[in-house]
């Protein structure tokens, strides 16, 4: 019974019941929502942001925060894109290997400003975000990259399950929204099953506890902030295949976007709480509200104003949480 209460009071409860409702609405609004073509068009278009919301979720499980990993996607995809561009190279395989090891470095440098200055998390990654974005701007001038080969226009169009629509139009899962369910297991796996992963929510969890149970503060902000990178680097390669061109200007600005995701599916803004599965439900409620917003041909200011709201809603239930897990203990 222990175990069923558990359960029926998890976030991961709350959002699924709270997306069938959600989308139940949106179907009677527009019967097209719920068509199979639209569902994996919206799980396709917002695998960057899953991506990325995967790496938001292990650094505030940690305690911390990162808010540069816009600048750090759009570093490392712009740089694969003069190189793929001016070398012609056309191995998707090598050019998904370059942005790869820049976001560690870029996520790396932030992990060192964190531990060595003990500012806040939060005005670190802010100012580098800054720093990394006006940098790059400065030196591409704002130039836009497009003209990738040939195989990279067909690997962007590649399925894992094909289906022809009743127009004769093909449409399926696409490669991208596999590689965000990998990266939320290979996530989970982390966190629940590797050493690293138990020692990241005992840094989230009480940070004094773990610095004097001999924890090494430094390599455990270390991997948390080179996993963002990892995976703002992937996030930002797989935006470029999307979009079939690189716009310095695309991705700065959709920080709030990923924080709402993470922060809605249970990860708490105080540290040591938070799941891949809850942030994959809280992706997927911010993508069917978008969705549904676009489908209904809502103003873009709405957009703005109901995401400013979901992010509020998000900060006032985890609060709300952590205040009755805090109860909770004391009656224990």
């Amino acid at each position: 019974m222990a175990l069923l209460g558990r359960i029926a009071r998890s976030t991961e409860v709350y959002l699924v019941g709270v997306l069938l409702v959600l989308s139940v609405v949106l179907f009677l609004l527009n019967p097209k929502f719920a068509t199979l073509e639209n569902i994996f068009d919206v799980l396709r278009n917002n695998s960057f942001l899953g991506i990325v919301a995967l790496g938001e979720l292990v650094v505030l499980i940690s305690g911390g925060i990162d808010v540069s990993f816009t600048a750090i996607a759009t570093v490392a995809q712009y740089v694969m894109g003069v190189l793929i561009t001016r070398y012609a190279i056309e191995s998707v395989f090598l050019a998904f290997l370059i942005p790869i090891p820049i976001g560690i470095a870029l996520g790396a440098f932030n992990a060192f400003l964190v531990n060595r200055t003990r500012v806040h998390p939060v005005i670190i990654t802010i100012s580098n975000l800054n720093v990394f974005y006006g940098l790059l701007m400065v030196i591409s001038k704002g130039k836009w990259i497009y003209g990738f080969p040939a195989p990279f226009r067909d690997f962007a169009r590649l399925k894992v399950l094909t289906l022809v629509s009743e127009k004769g139009v093909d449409y399926g899962l696409s490669i991208f929204t596999v590689v965000w369910f990998l990266v939320a297991v290979v996530t989970w796996l982390m966190l629940r099953y590797l050493p690293i992963g138990r020692k990241v929510y005992a840094l989230g969890g009480n940070s004094e506890a773990a610095r004097r149970a001999g924890f090494d503060i430094f390599r455990i902000q270390l991997f948390v902030y080179c996993y963002i990178g990892f995976l703002s680097g992937l996030a930002g390669f797989v935006h470029a295949e999307l979009n079939q061109m690189i716009q310095p200007n695309a991705i700065v600005g959709r920080e709030l976007d990923v924080l709402a995701a993470a922060i809605l599916g249970g990860a708490s803004v105080f540290g040591g709480a938070g799941s891949p599965l809850g942030v994959v439900l809280g992706v997927l409620f911010i993508a069917f509200i978008k969705n549904g917003l676009i489908l209904m041909k809502a103003s873009a200011y709405w957009h703005q104003v109901i995401m400013g709201f979901i992010i509020v809603l998000a900060a006032t239930l985890s609060a709300y949480q952590q205040n009755l897990e805090r109860k909770r203990r004391k009656g224990v």
